[in-house]
């Protein structure tokens, strides 16, 4: 096989070991352009491992964004969600493990990969949803197969600590969902009420740049509901709303001439809506 067309058969792994470390598709784009221009640049003779060797490029790149990333976040206005991807597009969500696909890439599960330090985020992804052994993983990272471990640990606690237990299914998100349009649709107040866990929270990810957008969380049922169905008399008219595939779960999203505007996803626990993640910032939506 031709150096290139080793690249290119390794580029969706490459894009989603980068979009999961990262939470930007566009960073992430970045990365693995970033990532081709270093292995242009070494002589393929003395790559004895491709998937392995560029697993290492990708993942050390990502780790160098993440400290800039730092910084930028500092600065950003208001909260930072991570950038939605439309998921019918399955090759460019590769894992070694079908059955973590979709759970690896939902919003709330990319939420809780910020809480991670950047190493522990590394081990985490590439042991859990890559299925990669602790010695590639060291050798990945440069470090002690007995320091991934502990990294690992750590990480699958706090994931494992702050993870909804109960996941509903497709269809009972979706039926959710879809009384979620309903009662705000016809400024349904108390049926929007209704909908929502008592210590339900919203945070919405504007980045300066949409009307309306909350710059700290929301919380509770009244301070919810009063958000939703002002921000959304905000929204240009026309609008288009639609439930469709997003990050492995269903989201709704509005369109204005064919351009979306907001994605909104929500948790669910015990039938009632948890948590709701608002995207609007126009640099984010390029994905979806």
């Amino acid at each position: 096989m031709q150096p290139l067309d080793q690249f290119e058969a390794y580029r969706p792994l490459m894009f989603s070991i980068a979009y999961r470390m990262l939470g930007s598709a566009m960073e992430a784009e970045d990365m693995v352009q970033e990532a081709y221009l270093r292995y242009q640049a070494v002589d393929p003779e003395t790559i004895q491992y491709p998937k392995a060797y560029l697993s290492a490029i990708i993942t050390r790149l990502c780790l160098n964004q993440l400290e800039l990333a730092r910084t930028k976040r500092e600065v950003y206005v208001g909260e930072w969600l991570p950038e939605p991807i439309s998921t019918d597009n399955e090759t460019l969500l590769s894992s070694n493990n079908p059955s973590s696909l979709y759970d690896s890439i939902s919003m709330g599960f990319m939420v809780l990969l910020e809480n991670l330090t950047p190493l522990e985020r590394a081990v985490f992804l590439l042991r859990q949803v890559f299925d990669y052994d602790y010695t590639e993983i060291a050798s990945i990272l440069g470090k002690e197969e007995s320091a991934c471990r502990q990294l690992f640990s750590r990480a699958q606690k706090h994931v494992d600590d702050h993870r909804p237990r109960f996941k509903p299914t497709v269809e009972a998100h979706q039926h959710i969902l879809g009384k979620f349009l309903q009662t705000v649709s016809v400024g349904d107040m108390d049926g929007f009420m209704a909908l929502l866990a008592e210590d339900v929270t919203l945070h919405t990810d504007g980045g300066g740049k949409a009307r309306g957008a909350a710059t700290r969380t929301v919380e509770g049922v009244d301070a919810t509901t009063k958000f939703i169905l002002n921000s959304l008399r905000l929204q240009p008219n026309p609008y288009v709303a639609e439930i469709t595939q997003v990050n492995g779960e269903p989201a709704v999203v509005l369109r204005s001439n064919g351009i979306t505007v907001v994605v909104i996803a929500v948790e669910v626990n015990g039938g009632k809506i948890q948590t709701i993640r608002i995207v609007g910032n126009p640099d984010k939506l390029q994905h979806v």
